[in-house]
């Protein structure tokens, strides 16, 4: 891996940066020849078209070693006197790549939009083809996963924070190149580039869940620049990483009792009784796993820690509830299989050992950077107790606190400190937000909208995280309006 890293880092400094492209405006100094660079597309998977773009490693020196980010375009199916632009997406993370993410949404657009934008996703630097940082092995990557992340003994956290402090260090020595020069901050800067370099004299961006933050930041760096701006599940840019984590606590406990009711009414369903009912024989499943793993199929064993990543990743649409249920029922009944299968699909896990993508190093290296470090072992374990107290499923609330782990051991982070948005754009701004939604809980999308003077909040009334491109048709046609003219909705619209 360390062979890799210095070979990526000797052929960024020998980029050559096309300069045949009408400039920007007022570039910033010192990165004129980045805002002049012109795309080379060319045909790549499912159908896009793909690029390399150029940006600097290090903004304070421009002129230093570069490094290239991913870029892939769904072409605009109408006519071109009918083009809007581009539309850049993120799918969120962070450490998501948006490449293939442009297909899809190519794909699940409305037909009038899809006419009118070009779908753009690009792999944030640090992440998918973008200089990925790699922060563990495959079996690194494992053995994080499989670690009880709700330690309740002295050596389960002593193992733990011993871990946390590995994986910093594996992206020191595994990812020198970029290991200090991820995070939102720059991949914002990285992002007016791109813009430029798409032709596009303000940015069109449909951010999800982290994305927003994104978002958010490009409104605040460049105000002048924004376009026609959707952030749908909406990241409140004043909160550290621990009130982040507790507000998703508190989310996510809501999502499992809203599972739990949802439950009851089908036959299906493990734990007969009420919803308290449910929520005890999960309880009782993950304190069984505690002590010893479940057998699975072809030879392998459920952890706790892996059925707390299938209740997880359930929570963010109630299209996996039925499979959420059927793999309790199988556990009910000591087969771990269905739970595991879960957890391998939020894991993007392919086999032994191995993994699609680099999302595990990528959003853990992102997130530390990005915010301010959280308390050591002592202090996230009272976190932990306290965030457990009269909740559904304990163990869930604990996993939120003791996940920080890693950004307490981290080695840098950013200078910003978190505060209110504060942008002085006069664009209008669509925000989205789910009244259930789990991991960027509605009052967080209230916030975004009260510091944002210019935007307006829509809301979803219904379950899941974030709502665009989902069941609700009420949604998609006041988003839709919005992107082709610009129109926000009215104030306090409520789709439900």
């Amino acid at each position: 891996m360390i062979a890799l890293a210095v070979s990526l880092a000797a052929a960024a400094t020998a980029l050559v940066i096309p300069t045949t492209a009408v400039q920007a405006a007022d570039p910033p100094t010192g990165l004129e020849a980045y805002y002049g660079q012109v795309l080379d597309w060319a045909s790549c998977s499912s159908g896009l078209s793909c690029a390399w773009l150029t940006v600097p490693l290090d903004y304070s020196q421009p002129a230093g070693a570069t490094i290239r980010l991913r870029v892939g375009r769904a072409k605009m199916t109408g006519p071109e006197e009918g083009r809007l632009g581009s539309l850049v997406v993120n799918p969120g993370g962070p450490g998501a790549p948006a490449v293939d993410f442009a297909r899809s949404v190519a794909d699940g657009i409305a037909p009038n939009v899809a006419k009118a934008f070009d779908v753009v996703g690009f792999d944030p630097r640090g992440v998918g083809e973008s200089v990925p940082m790699v922060c563990l092995t495959g079996p690194q990557t494992t053995t994080w996963l499989q670690a009880d992340q709700s330690p309740d003994t002295p050596a389960e956290v002593r193992r733990l924070m011993r871990l946390s402090a590995g994986l910093a260090n594996g992206c020191l020595t595994k990812s020198p190149l970029m290991a200090r020069h991820v995070g939102s901050e720059n991949t914002v800067r990285d992002m007016d580039i791109l813009r430029q370099a798409l032709g596009d004299t303000a940015l069109n961006f449909l951010g999800f869940s982290y994305g927003t933050y994104l978002g958010t930041l490009y409104a605040e760096q460049f105000p002048d620049r924004v376009g026609r701006f959707v952030l749908d599940g909406a990241l409140d840019p004043s909160l550290d990483l621990m009130e982040i984590s507790k507000g998703q606590s508190g989310g996510f406990q809501l999502a499992m009792k809203r599972f739990a009711e949802n439950c009851t009414r089908h036959k299906d369903c493990p734990y007969p009784g009420g919803a308290a009912d449910v929520l005890t024989g999960v309880n009782r499943l993950l304190e069984q796993l505690d002590r010893a793993p479940m057998k699975a199929s072809k030879g392998r064993s459920l952890l706790q820690s892996e059925a707390v990543t299938a209740l997880f990743t359930s929570m963010y649409s109630e299209t996996m509830w039925p499979s959420l249920r059927y793999a309790l029922d199988e556990a009910a009944r000591g087969n771990g299989t269905g739970l595991l299968d879960l957890a391998d699909y939020a894991n993007s896990r392919t086999g032994p050992n191995s993994y699609s993508g680099n999302l595990t190093s990528a959003f853990i290296a992102i997130s530390c950077w990005d915010t301010p470090a959280p308390p050591g072992a002592a202090g996230l374990g009272l976190a932990a107790a306290k965030w457990a107290i009269g909740v559904g499923v304990p163990v869930m609330a604990k996993t939120m606190s003791w996940g920080n782990a890693p950004c307490s051991k981290w080695y840098g982070r950013t200078t910003r400190v978190p505060a209110p948005a504060s942008s002085t754009t006069t664009a209008p701004i669509l925000i989205v937000g789910t009244t259930y939604d789990p991991a960027t809980p509605y009052p967080w999308a209230v916030a975004l909208n009260r510091q944002l003077p210019t935007s307006t909040l829509l809301t979803y009334q219904g379950d899941g995280h974030t709502a665009y491109g989902g069941a609700s048709s009420c949604i998609s046609r006041l988003v839709d309006a919005y992107l082709l003219k610009g129109t926000s909705p009215a104030a306090r619209t409520i789709c439900r």
